[in-house]
């Protein structure tokens, strides 16, 4: 499994032969102005919520790549109606796809489209594929629910937001990896704006002090499981 981070909460997944795309938030992030999203491949688009800054490039990468966009009942029915292929889930329920399976869980926010259209309930994804399991949080709250997913799954990584005022900072991210009892973290959704900018170094060394790996990678970089 191969994941890129392509800056804010964007990513690439490549898993069991396919592509996948989370929450493409690019053209409008000058901070990932080098990355070109018209050579990006994506045989799915997985959206934790409908803000603007994770859906921005969904409907560009979805007719050039004909993806299926994975989400809510409310996100999948609104590109539906749009003519794009969608598969509407909701919380607690999991589906599995040609690449392994992916459950949606509850995260804590609030989403709305920016034309005002209904986003459902936010949420994160569960994937499980080639013998590895990731836990992507999208924009959440420390919440007790994230104690649920060791329930069902023993994670190898956890990809967390931590630039604080929108979501989780970094306290609460060393906590809610505890809950979901995975150490070893890929960090998102900081930097892109002054609201969410972190000190780096002293990020990396609050996890490391608690024992815990906090990776924050360039974006157009990637790492493997």
């Amino acid at each position: 499994m191969k994941i890129t981070f392509y800056g804010h909460a964007s990513l690439g997944i490549e898993v069991g032969g396919k592509h996948i795309l989370v929450d493409p938030f690019i053209t409008g992030n000058p901070l990932a102005s080098h990355i070109d999203i018209n050579t990006l491949r994506a045989d799915y688009i997985l959206l934790t919520h409908a803000h603007g800054d994770h859906i921005l490039d969904v409907e560009t990468i979805a007719k050039n790549t004909d993806a299926v966009i994975v989400s809510n009942a409310e996100i999948a029915s609104y590109y539906a109606q749009r003519e794009f292929k969608s598969h509407p889930m909701n919380h607690g329920g999991s589906w599995q796809f040609d690449f392994g399976k992916v459950k949606y869980v509850n995260a804590i926010h609030s989403s709305s489209f920016p034309d005002g259209s209904n986003g459902g309930n936010p949420g994160g994804f569960v994937i499980e594929g080639e013998h590895k399991n990731i836990y992507i949080a999208g924009d959440t709250a420390l919440t007790m629910d994230m104690k649920l997913i060791p329930m069902r799954t023993k994670l190898d990584l956890a990809i967390l937001p931590i630039g604080n005022n929108f979501t989780m900072d970094v306290e609460d991210a060393i906590i809610a990896s505890d809950f979901i009892e995975c150490d070893k973290i890929l960090g998102y959704h900081f930097d892109t704006f002054g609201y969410i900018k972190i000190n780096h170094e002293d990020a990396i060394r609050k996890f490391f002090d608690k024992g815990k790996d906090l990776m924050l990678i360039a974006i157009g970089e990637s790492i493997e499981l």
